[in-house]
């Protein structure tokens, strides 16, 4: 697979790129503060930076007619809506976590929330310290899997990589869903995933959810 990476230089960008290379893909573009390198047209791009390279992105994928696996947070609507629009040309798997046990937990409360609905409900997050955007992107996609808004709570120290819990609480009961992330490389193997998935399906707007079950069948 020939692959590229927006925010080459970053922390995530170097979990991809190591454990990309380790499966014998191949690097063809790399992009960020620095400039731009491609010595080939990638079959996928990736983009795990900030919103305000989501522009160079966008134009790298209609140029190269490249897949997309998005993992940036903190998009506006109008982000949002151009992210939407170019999978109407090319397959776009565009999540605010790429864990499988983050998804697989979304997955869970959107089955079992109804079950909880007149418990009271907080969500807890805690991310390093140079994470900007609060809550984080997956403390709302696991509110919106709870099908209601909530209090978010949202805790920025040193190099965690990221821990999320769903609180429950009922008189003298009190349930918990938690889901710790011990190292980026989780976040890394997820995007991987969802890369070899987008290189082989059709143009269309998908989340890492999607992925999760159409990989399963």
């Amino acid at each position: 697979m020939r692959y590229g990476i927006v925010g080459y230089s970053g922390r995530m960008g170097q979990e991809l790129a190591a454990l990309f290379a380790g499966k014998g893909h191949e690097l063809v573009l790399s992009a960020d503060k620095s400039g731009e390198n491609v010595s080939a047209p990638p079959q996928v791009v990736l983009d795990f930076s900030l919103p305000q390279a989501l522009p160079v992105t966008l134009r790298l994928c209609r140029s190269h007619k490249s897949a997309l696996v998005l993992g940036t947070t903190g998009l506006g609507e109008a982000e949002a809506g151009e992210v939407r629009g170019l999978a109407q040309t090319v397959p776009v798997i565009h999540s605010s976590n790429f864990g499988v046990g983050t998804n697989i937990l979304a997955m869970i409360l959107q089955d079992y929330s109804g079950l909880l609905a007149e418990w009271e409900l907080e969500i807890e997050e805690a991310h390093h310290n140079k994470k900007i955007d609060a809550p984080s992107g997956t403390a709302l996609m696991l509110m919106r899997a709870t099908g209601r808004t909530c209090p978010a709570h949202s805790l920025r120290l040193g190099n965690l990589p990221g821990d999320h819990t769903a609180h429950f609480a009922m008189g003298d009961e009190l349930l918990s869903f938690t889901h710790r992330a011990v190292s980026r490389s989780m976040f890394a193997a997820g995007a991987l995933k969802a890369a070899e998935f987008a290189v082989n399906s059709a143009a269309g707007y998908y989340n890492f959810q999607d992925v999760l079950r159409l990989t399963k069948k």
